[in-house]
């Protein structure tokens, strides 16, 4: 087996998107949108495309920010912004679905919000087998009629939430350890000395 090289000084980390937690719930809402768009929306809608590529702009603008960390703290800033922006886009659709077929759109206060975020749904079936499960537990619930849809809105806020603090975390991360070119000066300064 060949020997491992050392990690660069020069090239940190990076790319480990598949760990982060944003990632993999945004994965887990491409996958619960492509879903629900193909059950409630026509095919034939720019709604349906605009939905899909919007949630998978979120995955796929996570994955690109963490791959430039090595090298552009700046352009993994904005890349992860721009991953939250797509997952806005997606959740004012959300939002307009519900608003023009006159259906509930839960208050942040929702418990099931939390209830969804606590199930840890790893894949679209465990998503959906919850909300079936929530849908026969309650059925006298007035918000439990034609609600599917509302409960599929709780997915959205959920990676937006986690981008916020991600984006935080990169903030102090650059504040504390500055960018590549000031990592550039560090290694050639003490290469020097």
């Amino acid at each position: 087996m060949p020997e491992r090289k050392p990690p660069s000084d020069v090239f940190p980390k990076s790319g480990g998107y598949k760990k982060l937690v944003s990632f993999k719930v945004a994965e887990l809402l491409y996958d619960v949108t492509v879903r629900f768009c193909d059950k409630f929306i026509p095919l034939s809608s720019r709604t349906h495309d605009q939905m899909v590529q919007a949630a998978r702009s979120g995955t796929r603008n996570i994955a690109e920010g963490s791959t430039f960390s090595a090298t552009s703290k700046k352009i993994e800033m904005n890349l992860t912004n721009v991953a939250k922006s797509s997952l806005v886009e997606l959740k004012d659709d959300y939002t307009s679905f519900l608003r023009q077929r006159k259906l509930p759109l839960w208050p942040l206060t929702e418990p099931l919000r939390q209830e969804l975020i606590d199930q840890r749904c790893k894949t679209a079936d465990e998503v959906a087998a919850w909300c079936k499960a929530v849908h026969e537990r309650d059925r006298s619930r007035t918000y439990a009629r034609n609600s599917r849809p509302t409960r599929a809105m709780c997915c959205v806020w959920w990676p937006s939430s986690l981008l916020d603090r991600q984006l935080q975390s990169q903030g102090e991360t650059f504040k504390k350890e500055g960018g590549f070119s000031e990592r550039l000066y560090r290694v050639r300064k003490d290469a020097r000395d």
